[in-house]
């Protein structure tokens, strides 16, 4: 089933708003398959964004690790340092990458992989053991959720294989990450609060009243799997040029197409440009990213299926490890998949 939550529909940079209403696509997962097939792929080819219920990962596995995240957070800034600097995986605060991005927040970036956890886990906690399985059970969790996600879509697809996506993330030598991100508490001057909430998504409109946590980018990885609290923040960019402000819902997961589902799929789902806007809150806003990617030497290439309906190739096949490589050599917003386009394309 699929319910719409009307949102109002922000038109990027100095135009004006438009009086219309956006519904995030809503994909209950108890729903017989070939419904919720269906509406995914509707969903990653109109938006390349969706929210799932009746997912299947514990509401218990979903605290533990919230509870574990907000302890590492909450100690003083020299202890946490000593988890960082991220390079890329670790403790890092304000830079976002190699290449000069910043955002108002910090963060941890873990491979999600046991062994690696296991390493690292007496940098994140006292109690090492203990964050390492909390960890581990919610990886767990997310993953199935992810390939669940992506046997849907090739059968939605068509594809008679229905692990084609899925065996890549569930391969054991997968490439996937876990991120958690924390905002800081953001007041508007003066605690103009109507103004704020009716400006944060107009980055120009007047940037003493308004924060950038996270700037506007996609997703290098096939799929990303969020979880909020129950702070704003997230928005989307649509096609037809729209910045969506997304209301958060701490019960359930936010699905976003990434950079390498695009060319899995031809170009048929679109990677999601996105961003973090810090509002008026007392609250600090904290998320957790699982990203599935596939192993670095895998190919990423459309399946004959897809390339029988799209009769032109967009982009020449790639490995996940060179695909890696680009992203890191970027800035945030920069986009990557140019760089992998058939030069045939007109």
């Amino acid at each position: 089933m699929v319910v719409a939550t009307p949102t109002p529909l922000l038109r990027r940079g100095n135009n004006k708003k438009k009086p219309a209403a956006f519904g995030v696509p809503i994909i209950d997962l108890s729903d017989d398959k070939s419904i919720a097939s269906e509406m995914i792929v509707k969903a990653c080819e109109d938006y390349g964004f969706f929210k799932v219920v009746n997912h299947g990962v514990p509401k218990k596995v979903i605290a533990r690790m919230e509870r574990e995240a907000a302890d590492f957070f909450s100690r003083p800034v020299s202890e946490k340092g000593r988890a960082g600097p991220a390079a890329p995986f670790g403790y890092g605060s304000k830079n976002i990458g190699f290449n000069g991005d910043k955002g108002d927040l910090e963060y941890v970036l873990l491979e999600a992989n046991p062994l690696s956890l296991t390493q690292r886990a007496k940098s994140f906690s006292n109690d090492p053991s203990t964050f390492s399985s909390v960890t581990n059970d919610y990886l767990s969790g997310v993953r199935k959720l992810s390939c669940d996600i992506l046997e849907l879509v090739a059968e939605g697809l068509w594809i008679e294989d229905n692990s084609i996506f899925s065996k890549l993330i569930s391969n054991s030598h997968n490439d996937s990450c876990f991120r958690v991100n924390h905002y800081p508490p953001f007041i508007a001057p003066n605690n103009d609060e109507d103004e704020l909430n009716n400006n944060h998504w107009d980055l120009s409109s007047n940037p003493s009243k308004s924060k950038v946590g996270f700037g506007e980018h996609t997703d290098p990885q096939i799929l990303t799997i969020l979880r909020s609290n129950d702070v704003s923040g997230l928005q989307i960019y649509t096609h037809d040029g729209f910045w969506i402000p997304v209301p958060p819902d701490p019960n359930e997961f936010f699905v976003f197409v990434g950079d390498s589902f695009q060319a899995l799929t031809n170009g048929r789902f679109t990677s999601v440009r996105h961003r973090v806007v810090s509002i008026n809150s007392w609250k600090s806003r904290m998320s957790m990213m699982y990203f599935a990617a596939p192993p670095l030497d895998a190919w990423i290439s459309a399946p004959p299926q897809i390339n029988n309906v799209i009769t032109s190739n967009i982009y020449r096949p790639f490995k996940w490890g060179d695909f890696k490589q680009i992203v890191y050599s970027l800035r945030l917003a920069d986009s990557r998949l140019d760089y992998f386009k058939n030069h045939t394309q007109s």
